[in-house]
């Protein structure tokens, strides 16, 4: 019985050093193969880009708070919100998704939508690399000027002037909260398209807005009793 233990417990060891050993030589493949991060340079230069301070400070705090609430905590792959992601996405459709802002910089760039384990692992070791290479802010700034929102608008600039008509200086907690819900499903969240689902989606980012001790509750109150005012 000791022998057949003994020989158990060398098996499951030859496995995960294997298993490890294979990991390794993959991460080690991909990582030659990853695309150089000239393309976001080139993107910071051009003639549309916002930098991080002409956005509203309310409409960055509402895109952390729903889009990635530990982004200046970790390290472009947000361990404990993919954990808790999962479990609160089992019962709530409205909840924080698993990608981190970082991660979805490497993809709108760099990848495709395939679901696949090599993309992911690409998707990973691209967000390593540009959390290296650059500021927390100028990722934020990347993703808040390159995210498709829907109705043929990228970035939150573009945006603002589609559904409102106006510039981002002049948005309101109401309306940053709107706009701030948009990454995820910009068709199913689209105010045009559906704004009862619109709504839903807005009043639940003002609550983790409140819940994080970004607004008070008379800024939260007011926001949701802002009509709906679309260009």
């Amino acid at each position: 019985m000791k022998r057949l233990i003994s020989t158990f417990f060398k098996l499951a060891l030859l496995t995960v050093v294997g298993g490890a050993l294979l990991a390794t030589v993959a991460v080690l493949a991909a990582n030659r193969q990853l695309p150089s991060l000239d393309a976001l340079t080139s993107f910071r230069s051009t003639p549309d880009y916002v930098p991080i301070g002409r956005f509203p400070r309310e409409l960055t705090e509402a895109v952390v708070a729903i889009e990635d609430e530990r982004f200046y905590l970790h390290d472009g792959i947000d361990y404990v919100g993919v954990i808790r992601a999962g479990v609160a996405n089992l019962s709530d459709e409205l909840s924080q998704g698993a990608s981190t802002i970082t991660m979805q910089v490497a993809r709108n760039f760099f990848l495709s939508r395939d679901k696949t384990y090599t993309r992911k692992l690409y998707e990973v070791l691209l967000s390593y690399r540009i959390e290296h290479a650059m500021s927390k802010d100028e990722i934020l700034e990347l993703y808040m000027n390159k995210i498709y929102l829907g109705q043929g608008a990228y970035g939150f600039a573009d945006a603002a002037q589609t559904y409102f008509g106006k510039p981002l200086s002049r948005l309101t907690l109401a309306e940053s909260a709107m706009l701030a819900g948009l990454p995820k499903a910009p068709s199913a969240n689209n105010p045009v398209v559906n704004p009862r689902r619109a709504r839903q989606r807005q009043a639940y980012i003002l609550h983790r807005m409140l819940e994080l001790g970004k607004i008070s509750r008379g800024q939260y109150a007011s926001a949701l009793l802002e009509p709906l005012r679309l260009r």
